[in-house]
């Protein structure tokens, strides 16, 4: 029996290479990103094992790498126990494989799954998407394949796999709605509220929008702060208002803001810009959550890191949920590579994706969210391999 990992930047070029260098019969152990220590080698690794026809007598079984071990392997029988042997071997490693496939991918009921689910499930688990959301994925696009829910005691073991494809984008684009629009219906002034926690890129996000989709389109625009915990992000949205050549009102209580917008009614487009909130000061904004959540003209964006791990993402939206975003925006996409938990919390929370900024260009580093979009970020080539065969 032979086991080896293969590392690179996607788990399907990694999979790729193992099948070609193992062949057909190779099976899928594990798959993870790399850890720190070897993140040279790749971004993801994929254990992949192989039953062995002929060992030499000085061959030896490697085991994962991170584990920096070797097995010796002794000198192989010849004749009928050679075969007996081998064919153990076999029966052994397809037993684990299928052990470790049933564990991680199907409830407990299912006997087996196909390659494709498994690989599947392995993707969307590397590019950290949540394990219940993956193998719900999987599993639904299993079931379309069938026309039926599989019922208890089975699962798929054969698959076509350009249609399992099609229907594995399928059932993830469902999973989640992409809503690149400003404001809340037809009324004017459309009115944008942006609200977060410190550092999370609000301001800055602000402009993007501000230029993009006011001044590029030739509409009033009015910029609004109510942070006054922070001199230098007025100073700064200040000194943008006054290069873009548009209306700027520093506010310093809730009052005064609902003001400033009944006073600026001729304006196409209104952008608030709000404190950083931290989850310990969520409880002390009862005025700006009570404003928000009750003005139904104000469209409200809880924007977001990128970076942030998929745990304190669930934790903070939840927490927001005093002020009601309508909208999750996501920032600081260049500074992370894995793209699964933005899938993850869209899909848990319901609220959709509306932009993503990637950098700090002004405006070029904003973009319009779009389930192409996601899907490309989450599947990488594997998505756009589906998509080509749909």
């Amino acid at each position: 029996m032979k086991i080896k990992s293969y590392y690179s930047r996607t788990v399907e070029d990694a999979m790729a290479a193992a099948r070609h260098e193992m062949g057909p019969d190779a099976m899928l152990v594990n798959s993870r990103k790399t850890p720190p220590e070897v993140r040279h080698l790749g971004e993801y690794e994929v254990v992949f094992g192989s039953a062995a026809a002929v060992a030499p007598a000085d061959a030896s079984l490697k085991l994962p790498a991170e584990r920096g071990e070797s097995i010796p392997v002794f000198p192989a029988p010849v004749g009928d126990r050679l075969a007996l042997e081998v064919a153990e071997l076999k029966k052994e490693l397809e037993g684990m494989r299928r052990t470790i496939t049933r564990t991680a991918c199907a409830p407990a009921q299912w006997v087996g799954v196909s390659q494709e689910i498994s690989d599947a499930y392995a993707a969307l688990t590397a590019a950290e998407v949540s394990a219940d959301l993956a193998r719900e994925i999987v599993q639904a696009a299993g079931n379309r394949l069938n026309g039926h829910r599989l019922p208890p005691g089975r699962a798929t073991q054969k698959t076509d796999g350009s249609t399992f494809q099609r229907a594995l984008m399928e059932e993830a684009s469902s999973r989640f709605t992409a809503d690149a629009t400003l404001g809340r219906g037809p009324a004017q002034p459309r009115i944008v509220a942006l609200v977060g926690p410190p550092g999370s890129g609000k301001t800055t996000t602000l402009v993007k929008l501000a230029v993009s989709y006011g001044l590029a389109a030739r509409r009033p625009v009015l910029l609004l702060s109510i942070d006054t915990y922070r001199v230098a992000a007025a100073d700064q949205l200040r000194s943008y208002a006054a290069i873009l050549g548009v209306g700027f009102q520093l506010l310093e209580t809730v009052s005064s803001l609902a003001q400033a917008i009944e006073e600026n009614r001729g304006k196409e487009l209104i952008f608030i810009d709000t404190p950083g909130l931290a989850y310990g000061d969520l409880e002390d904004s009862e005025s700006l959550a009570h404003f928000l959540a009750t003005r139904g003209d104000i469209d409200t964006h809880l924007v977001l890191p990128a970076s942030m791990k998929a745990a304190d993402l669930s934790r903070m939206v939840d927490a927001f949920e005093i002020l009601r975003p309508q909208h999750l925006l996501f920032t600081k996409l260049d500074e992370t590579g894995s793209y699964g938990p933005i899938f993850s919390e869209a899909a848990r929370s319901g609220k959709p994706l509306s932009f993503f900024t990637a950098g700090q260009r002004i405006p070029e580093d904003l973009e319009a969210a779009s389930r192409e979009r996601v899907l490309d970020l989450v599947l990488q080539e594997a998505g756009g391999r589906a998509r080509s065969a749909a």
